[in-house]
């Protein structure tokens, strides 16, 4: 998202000033998303996926800046704003989780099936070729059901007086920015700055908490393990919180933004997995159905260390690798 036109910050700018040009700034563009995705939804226009893209990307950079930043507002005011604008962007994200982990799924199962790398199980022929349209059909079941729910709890969202509060909200704060009227007085650098420090150590922390991965030629793959999956999921969520609080500092994002996009894509091969995994464990399944759902699973987890090991090199400054 392109940055507002503002002066050069400096560590002597007042706080209060750089923290409302950019809340400012945020509230705007979800504004002006807001206005786009219900032009894009009422003609039925492609533009609405990226209208909601653009919404739930304002909404999230506006309540990560209010929990980094939480001293310098009014603090009631930001907390409930915040707790708002999570659920929010967290309901117009599922019909497009969906959409994106069939659409993904779909595309590995057509890879694989034509792979000829990849052995039949015993006393079997074809197995993959065979079973791969029956686990293709099963996940759009699956997934088309579960995207129909997601789609309507958004209708029901947006159609809310809860919604519509949010957005009343946030139209304020285009306008006007409650701050802490002591706070914001202070000098960005003796106060948004060690305030943005304490969400980068925190990241830090999260990442030196992972399990440890065993580089880029492991002796033996990692087992499936549900937990890690939810440490780097964290992980993600800090790095995401740090690079809008850079981000509201003016500093260049670009190395964060990247390494963002590689847990983005941890998160999606992770989620395509587990669905395969419950895809799988569907009652009175075919063998070969079965099979292309194990391949499938593996598939999407050979794709998570991938992206595990890109975030590690882009993390240590190193060149990133490129996931097959």
């Amino acid at each position: 998202m392109a940055q507002p036109n503002h002066d050069p910050i400096t560590a002597t700018t007042d706080a209060g000033a750089v923290l409302g040009a950019y809340l400012r700034a945020q509230a705007t563009a979800f504004l002006r998303a807001l206005r786009l995705h219900d032009e894009g939804t009422a003609s039925g226009a492609a533009e609405g996926s990226d209208a909601a893209r653009s919404l739930r990307g304002a909404a999230r950079r506006i309540s990560g800046s209010l929990a980094t930043f939480r001293v310098v507002t009014e603090s009631s005011w930001a907390d409930g704003l915040r707790t708002e604008l999570v659920w929010l962007s967290s309901t117009l994200a599922d019909e497009h989780a969906y959409a994106a982990r069939l659409t993904r799924l779909m595309d590995a199962l057509h890879r694989l099936s034509g792979s000829p790398e990849l052995p039949a199980p015993r006393g079997t022929a074809g197995a993959l070729t065979v079973g791969s349209a029956r686990a293709g059909a099963l996940l759009e079941r699956q997934l088309t059901l579960a995207r129909t729910r997601a789609h309507s709890a958004t209708l029901q969202a947006l159609g809310s007086s809860r919604f519509h509060a949010v957005a009343d909200a946030v139209a304020v704060l285009a306008s006007e920015v409650p701050l802490d009227s002591v706070a914001a007085r202070g000098r960005v650098g003796d106060v948004l700055v060690p305030l943005a420090a304490v969400a980068e150590t925190r990241l830090s922390a999260a990442v030196a908490a992972l399990p440890p991965r065993g580089g880029s030629a492991p002796a033996a793959p990692s087992p499936y393990n549900a937990d890690h999956d939810g440490l780097w999921h964290e992980v993600r969520r800090l790095l995401r919180v740090h690079r809008y609080a850079r981000e509201a500092l003016g500093e260049d994002v670009s190395r964060a933004a990247a390494a963002g996009e590689a847990l983005d894509r941890h998160r999606d091969a992770a989620e395509a997995a587990a669905a395969s995994a419950t895809a799988a464990r569907t009652p009175r399944i075919a063998p070969a159905t079965a099979y292309a759902l194990g391949v499938l699973h593996a598939d999407q987890r050979h794709e998570v260390e991938a992206a595990r090991l890109e975030f590690d090199h882009l993390w240590l400054g190193e060149p990133a690798v490129t996931p097959r």
